[in-house]
């Protein structure tokens, strides 16, 4: 999947939703929306304003939720969905759709969109990607980032190496940049490893069809990156734990010369170093093959709400024009509308190019009803043990392909 599928030109639309305005017994509809952001100092504040001022019959109570290396967020939304206290929408993720499905959690949207005016303004291909299984539109796409890597390139320049473009090269830079006080790679092993695991071991070539997990190559691929904590100690002693903030506050300073993260990283990480800063696509596996974490962002509506118009009236803003330009801005990732992406300045041109460049290998993880325990329980649990050597290398990916396929 390539950018430019996302930015093909639709015409910058005058983007409206035209249903009927909701009702209440007060005469205004409270619509919850639970969100996160990267930085937690941002606030939607004035696109609820801007919101409520087109739209005076409706209140946006916006409600952030703590991501938790993803684990805290999705677990409070599953919790309440089950107490039956949940929001009428909140942002989610498509390794969480099946589930949902599963609960009969989620409302269609299909009817909303069909005179929806801003459908155009999102790329067709977006839309396929957010389609269930049942061919029915639950979520509306918001914003997406792609994982890639960052490093120092004032020291790889001094090592006499380039950006790594394969595993062997990764290695032998991490390698090179292990040294006093500093270590090569700011692996992380903690909540959210799955966009660190996934580049080396899915890359390296694992699946998550029936026995992709247990082939040689893909406990080969576990194995090496296992030994970049147990045989070549080019990682923190922290890494088995370390989770988002820690790896990017490491490379901020100065501990790290390589990280593994997206573009939602950039404005901190050139507020810290600059020019000493720079992003690549995550290396090329022995074969020639790449995966890298396509995190896809979008907003969907319970079953439960009891104001789905005015809802859906507040989700299809966010993703309309300037309005997700103002949301992508605000959660640092890149804006899902074809006119908003067309003329983005938000990041430094380099870190845009390297999620361009990335795209190709980017993908979701799977939509299984077993993804999000995957997430938030296997990997890590299993990881964390395999790194502190508690565990064979093997055994973890006999974990994950027993939570998948029984």
């Amino acid at each position: 999947m390539e950018r430019r599928t996302f930015m093909k030109l639709a015409g910058a639309a005058a983007l409206s939703f035209e249903a009927a305005r909701p009702t209440t017994a007060q005469g205004k509809a409270t619509v919850r929306w639970w969100y996160h952001y990267a930085n937690p100092q941002n606030t939607p504040a004035s696109l609820v304003a801007k919101f409520e001022a087109e739209n005076p019959d409706i209140k946006i109570q916006a409600e952030p939720i703590p991501w938790g290396g993803g684990t805290d967020y999705i677990n409070r939304i599953f919790s309440a969905l089950v107490a039956g206290n949940q929001p009428d929408c909140a942002m989610v993720r498509l390794s969480y759709l099946s589930r949902f499905g599963q609960m009969k959690a989620l409302e269609p949207l299909d009817a909303f969109l069909g005179s929806w005016k801003g459908r155009g303004d999102i790329a067709e291909d977006v839309w396929k990607i957010n389609r269930a299984p049942d061919g029915k539109q639950y979520y509306m796409p918001l914003h997406y980032v792609v994982i890639y890597l960052y490093y120092r390139p004032d020291l790889l320049q001094q090592a006499g190496l380039q950006p790594p473009k394969s595993f062997e090269d990764f290695l032998t830079a991490a390698k090179a940049l292990t040294k006093d006080g500093v270590y090569g790679y700011g692996m992380r092993g903690g909540a959210g490893c799955h966009d660190n695991w996934g580049p080396f071991v899915l890359g390296g070539g694992a699946s998550f069809d029936k026995g992709g997990m247990v082939t040689e190559k893909a406990l080969a691929a576990n194995r090496w990156f296992v030994d970049l904590a147990v045989k070549h100690k080019v990682v923190p002693p922290s890494a088995p734990t370390d989770a988002f903030r820690q790896i990017v506050d490491a490379f901020k300073a100065g501990r790290t010369g390589m990280a593994i993260h997206h573009i939602g990283s950039a404005a901190e990480m050139v507020g810290a170093l600059g020019d000493k800063v720079s992003a690549v696509p995550v290396p090329r596996g022995p074969d020639g093959g790449g995966w890298t974490y396509f995190g896809d962002e979008s907003n969907a509506i319970f079953t439960g709400s009891k104001n789905k118009e005015a809802t859906f009236r507040w989700i299809s803003f966010l993703s309309s024009a300037e309005n997700n330009v103002e949301q992508a801005k605000l959660s640092g990732q890149l804006p899902i509308t074809i006119s908003g992406a067309k003329n983005w300045t938000v990041h430094p041109k380099r870190f845009v190019e390297a999620s361009d460049a990335s795209l190709p290998i980017a993908r979701p993880l799977p939509d299984n009803v077993k993804t999000p325990d995957f997430v938030g329980r296997v990997l890590p649990t299993n990881l964390q043990r395999a790194l502190t050597g508690g565990m064979n290398p093997d055994d973890l990916m006999r974990a994950v392909e027993q939570t998948f396929h029984g």
